[in-house]
């Protein structure tokens, strides 16, 4: 009788211990997919280093043309 009940408890801590182990990887498998998804929307939503440098030379190349535009209007004032 003894044995008896320590096979029903024994079987039944570890039907609980694998029911939590299966929860708990399931639940690490949906955060996995949404870190993912986070990952993906966040690369949608920024720029590049490339696109940024270039987004920025065109920004320096108009301000120069408007400065020189700026000198030459100056110096036919004068």
């Amino acid at each position: 009788m003894d044995l008896t009940i320590w096979n029903i408890l024994l079987s039944f801590g570890l039907g609980l211990i694998g029911w939590l182990a299966r929860n708990l990887m399931a639940e690490q498998q949906r955060i996995s997919i949404l870190l993912n998804r986070t990952r993906e929307e966040i690369a949608k939503e920024y720029v590049t280093k490339q696109e940024a440098k270039y987004d920025i030379t065109r920004v320096l190349d108009r301000l120069e043309t408007l400065d020189n535009k700026l000198d030459r209007l100056m110096g036919t004032r004068e």
